[in-house]
């Protein structure tokens, strides 16, 4: 079961291990925890081994809310399943700390972190993950025998990254990612983000009968390039914006640009 919406890559490799992803729109959809457990039963079956969730969100940029993270664990460690938590922007929340799910069900829950997106090291493609030991050296295995490792000089990079020196570096980004985030999210008359470094918006008012790939035609003609919303789950009218793909100026420039394509 994948909380939507979702990281895009994960529907593809539950399938590349033979598992068959079902989505379940909860953020922007559901409006408490009652609701979201009830949203998660109604597609739960005898055959559900596992539970995704990412909080703070890519695409939306929200945070799932403490009390809806503690009802939908309950709801899932009572149901035996194992619970992926996707965490790579925990050092990215601007309101309030970051709750992790293993706090809730150490022994049923993976966490996902990232060197990548917390200290700026896309291209480096290192992460790490905790989880309960027993399952571990299972995945472990599983690990070597896919991509082998992390490459030795990103390894090493992140080892640099945990310090005080890093620390300083993802206090300063998370500065500007915030504010940044409120300034483009005020120009296109949207709520600004919770966390991370995405805005999900619909634009389903600003299409024609080309549909959404008509629309995001128009935005690279015009230097803009926006994921469309079906890669993150059933948001067919949706796309994403990331506000920290390149600088901030030429950012702010971008979303002029996108403002007034939507009509804003």
């Amino acid at each position: 079961m994948l909380v939507a919406p979702y990281w895009p890559l994960i529907d593809g490799i539950v399938r590349s291990f033979h598992g068959t992803p079902v989505d379940v729109p909860l953020l922007g959809t559901v409006g408490s925890a009652e609701d979201a457990v009830r949203a998660l039963e109604a597609v739960s079956t005898p055959r559900t081994v596992a539970l995704y969730l990412n909080t703070p969100n890519n695409p939306s940029g929200r945070v799932i809310p403490h009390p809806w993270l503690e009802a939908i664990v309950e709801w899932a460690t009572e149901r035996g399943l194992w619970i992926f938590a996707d965490e790579v922007y925990e050092r990215y929340q601007y309101q309030g700390e970051h709750f992790s799910c293993r706090a809730l069900a150490p022994e049923q829950t993976f966490a996902a972190y990232s060197f990548s997106k917390a200290w700026g090291m896309a291209g480096n493609r290192c992460g790490f993950m905790v989880g309960p030991e027993p399952a571990m050296a299972e995945l472990r295995k599983i690990g070597t025998h896919t991509f082998y490792s992390a490459p030795t000089a990103a390894q090493l990079a992140g080892e640099l990254a945990l310090g005080p020196t890093g620390d300083a570096w993802v206090e300063a980004a998370r500065q500007q990612y915030q504010s940044l985030g409120a300034q483009t999210a005020a120009r296109l008359g949207l709520e600004p983000p919770e966390g991370g470094t995405f805005l999900f918006f619909d634009v389903a008012h600003r299409l024609d009968q080309r549909g959404l790939q008509g629309f995001l035609e128009d935005c690279v003609d015009h230097g803009l390039l926006l994921a469309p919303g079906s890669s993150f789950g059933p948001y067919p009218t949706h796309v994403r914006l990331c506000f920290t793909a390149v600088p901030p100026e030429r950012t702010l420039r971008g979303v002029e640009i996108l403002a007034r394509l939507l009509g804003r």
